[in-house]
């Protein structure tokens, strides 16, 4: 059983300070996120903040300006505060906010911080401008980015005592990241390939006649663009149906989190499925009102209980 926090203890005004930093950062960069982790008591949500804040930073570092030698010199920078942090060396007086709630957070969660080492390597991949020939491949790379997530995620979020299955808890996690970071890169595929990265595997590419790239707003001349964007939107439906099998694992407010993120990302697939050229367009996104109905839906734990009686039929 993973072990969970979920009292609210005494935080020091600095500490208190590096969580309403960490959280602002948040609330400004990353919308869907900060919008699913409302639904979590204040203890988890600050270490979802934190986690958030440095994980933004690293992605920021990758996405930056600088030059690739500066960058990778800054990722291997963080990488040394990530070992103090981890080695308890970071105070409430030290000057980094989001290292001082990182450290708090790590103290009070089980939270394997080995996972943000593995976002630095995901991250030093793209500085490198890896591409990806087979799923396997990119499977390894959102792993790192992305899978490392939920798994972190997971030590804030602990799982409920004596759920069955709860021993692959950590599988669904990392299954259910990847699903997510599929689901973006979907998404972003034009703005990826407008800053030169291309992340659908080479070989899917290939077969439908999209390996010359997607820099316009319509598809290449005698491209299958759409069987390309359904055929990944397949692979992320099987992804989600599998990670959604950790929500009953959880407690109702970590589930309600984890289903409303997950629920706004599959409402984007749902959206790519049935347009997929408007990714060459702009970005896809989901107006407030259905992110609501998303997080009312995950609140009312009904995604839980569908995963739950889909589980029992499968065994029966």
């Amino acid at each position: 059983m993973i072990r969970t926090v979920e009292s609210e203890q005494h935080v020091s005004p600095p500490v208190l300070a590096a969580y309403r930093y960490c959280e602002t950062v948040t609330g400004q960069q990353a919308r869907n996120f900060a919008y699913g982790i409302r639904l979590l008591p204040t203890p988890k949500r600050r270490a979802m903040s934190a986690l958030y804040a440095f994980s933004r930073r690293v992605d920021d570092i990758g996405d930056g300006d600088l030059a690739d030698d500066v960058k990778k010199a800054r990722l291997e920078e963080t990488r040394a505060l990530l070992t103090r942090v981890r080695a308890g060396e970071v105070g409430e007086d030290d000057t980094d906010p989001v290292a001082v709630a990182l450290a708090h957070a790590a103290d009070r969660f089980p939270i394997p911080l080995g996972g943000l080492d593995e976002l630095l390597d995901g991250v030093l991949m793209d500085v490198a401008g890896e591409t990806y020939e087979t799923w396997d491949d990119l499977k390894a790379y959102c792993r790192c980015v992305a899978g490392a997530i939920g798994r972190l995620s997971l030590g804030v979020f602990g799982t409920e005592p004596g759920a069955p299955g709860a021993d692959r808890a950590s599988e669904y996690a990392d299954t259910l990241g990847l699903a997510l970071q599929l689901t973006n890169i979907l998404r972003d595929v034009r703005e990826d390939a407008e800053t030169g990265r291309t992340y659908l595997p080479a070989d899917d590419l290939a077969k439908f006649g999209c390996s010359g790239g997607f820099t316009g707003p319509l598809p290449l001349e005698g491209s299958d663009f759409a069987g390309l964007v359904h055929f990944e939107v397949r692979r992320a439906r099987a992804l989600f149906a599998e990670g959604y099998r950790l929500l009953p694992l959880l407690d109702r407010r970590s589930g309600a989190c984890v289903a409303a993120m997950a629920g706004i990302y599959r409402r984007l697939l749902d959206r790519i499925e049935r347009e997929p050229e408007a990714v060459l367009r702009g970005r896809v996104s989901l107006p407030g009102h259905e992110k609501a109905y998303v997080a009312v839906r995950g609140l009312s734990g009904l995604d839980a209980r569908n995963v739950t009686r889909r589980t029992v039929r499968r065994h029966a």
